[in-house]
């Protein structure tokens, strides 16, 4: 059986968008001695994972019809080499030790989508796993909800696990039920050889540490040990260590002794990267309409992106349909529509005004400048894309003599989103901002 003859059937057995963007990369390799097994290779993890989830079952059916043979099927990536059983035995052992520390074994620095919102948190990430505490110690963290915190933390841990270091993970509550436990157990020998024996340790969210006198006590000295012996502390908060209340003072401090790094709040080309990455991930891969479409309609939290994405694919294999633009916003429907409940038209002006560098009463003026006509086109559109306003009610509140002007305003938009691709990164720009303000 040859790659050529095995693709020609296979399209025969699949729908074209399942070949043209799956199947048809698909590499014959070999069957074994006894041809119970074929081996494929593909061009990365993202493929494999979407071909072994879906479509096994076709490549088998189609093996059957070529060389009338039943085999298994295994899919490789091109390149990936085969372990030796030294190499198999530590990769064990390093996921038995993920597992015990509680880590996302999909949270890895491969993984995490780097933009302008979050690279020097990213940068010095990477420099601690590598370097660990001889470049900063400890690091800190900080930034608002789902912006990446946690992949990153854990992205270290997963990294120094497969460097050979022991690693333990929690949560700041974990931290204190554990503590506790102890207490109450008279347990403390044990609670204080896990913590302080570990070469790296990470915490996640310890603004919840706050008011927690005992809890606090308690970290300080496993703090103080660990830096003491060199040993890598890495936290994550939501604030800077100096706006934690009921922090002591001398946690606060050593929270600072090393670097600090901020994750804010992603713009709309790392969301766009963000959704394609999460879509790969998860086995499938999304059109440019689609991924742009998600990328402006949720808020900038990547577990909100996240969260979506597992949704979409999720309903796709349950009802059997392909996705694309249509499906999506019908699938998000009732997602978007909570959303645009809570936008008003004063907010789309004033995100208008300044971001188009014009007053915000121009808008509802008849001044007819070109950069006026542009700013209130957008503003139409917007108001009409993202609230709950008939046309009626746009063309009330800006003035206008009847919805006929808002609907004309409408089609242009749409004519110009399809021609002119500045026009269009201003709307996605713009409604981006919108939907995500603060």
């Amino acid at each position: 059986m040859t790659t050529q003859k095995f693709l020609n059937q296979i399209k025969l057995e699949s729908t074209e968008q399942d070949y043209t963007r799956y199947l048809s990369q698909l590499v014959f390799k070999k069957n074994s001695s006894n041809e119970q097994l074929s081996v494929f290779e593909v061009p990365n993890k993202y493929i494999a994972k979407y071909i072994n989830t879906r479509f096994i079952d076709t490549i088998k059916k189609t093996i059957l019809k070529i060389i009338n043979i039943s085999t298994e099927v295994e899919i490789r990536i091109i390149g990936e080499r085969k372990q030796s059983k030294t190499q198999i035995k530590k990769n064990q052992e390093d996921e038995v030790q993920k597992t015990n520390s509680i880590l996302n074994a999909s949270y890895t620095f491969d993984s995490f989508i780097v933009g302008s919102s979050n690279q020097m948190a990213y940068n010095a990430a990477l420099a601690v796993a590598k370097k660990g505490a001889m470049q900063f110690n400890p690091f800190f963290i900080y930034g608002g909800t789902g912006l990446g915190k946690t992949h990153l933390i854990q992205a270290i841990g997963n990294y120094c696990i497969d460097d050979g270091k022991k690693v333990i993970y929690v949560t700041s509550e974990q931290f204190m039920n554990d503590f506790t436990f102890s207490i109450k157990n008279n347990t403390m020998h044990h609670f204080r050889d896990k913590y302080r024996s570990c070469d790296v340790l990470l915490i996640d969210d310890v603004q919840f540490f706050s008011n927690k006198e005992q809890t606090q006590e308690e970290f300080f000295h496993t703090f103080n040990e660990l830096h003491s012996a060199n040993k890598q502390i890495i936290m994550t908060s939501d604030r800077l260590p100096s706006q934690i209340p009921s922090l002591v003072d001398r946690l606060k401090t050593r929270f600072e002794w090393g670097l600090i790094a901020d994750v804010q709040i992603p713009g709309l080309e790392t969301k766009i990267a963000i959704v394609k990455k999460k879509s790969e991930l998860n086995g499938f891969i999304l059109d440019n309409d689609v991924i742009n479409f998600i990328a402006t309609s949720l808020d900038s939290s990547i577990r909100e992106i996240e969260g979506v994405i597992i949704k979409i694919n999720a309903s796709s294999s349950l009802l059997g349909q392909s996705i694309n633009l249509e499906f999506v916003k019908n699938l998000l429907k009732d997602h978007i529509k909570d959303k645009k409940e809570n936008i008003k038209l004063p907010d789309i002006i004033n995100v208008v005004a300044s971001e188009l560098n014009i007053k915000p009463s121009d808008l509802k003026s008849t001044k007819r400048t070109a950069n006026v006509v542009n700013a209130r086109r957008v503003t139409i559109y917007l108001a009409r894309e993202l609230t709950l306003n008939s046309m009626q009610d746009i063309a009330k509140y800006l003035g206008m003599k009847d919805y006929s002007s808002v609907s004309k305003n409408i089609t242009k938009a749409n004519e110009l989103i399809e021609k002119d691709d500045n026009f269009k990164l201003i709307i996605d720009n713009i409604k981006s901002k919108i939907i995500n303000k603060e």
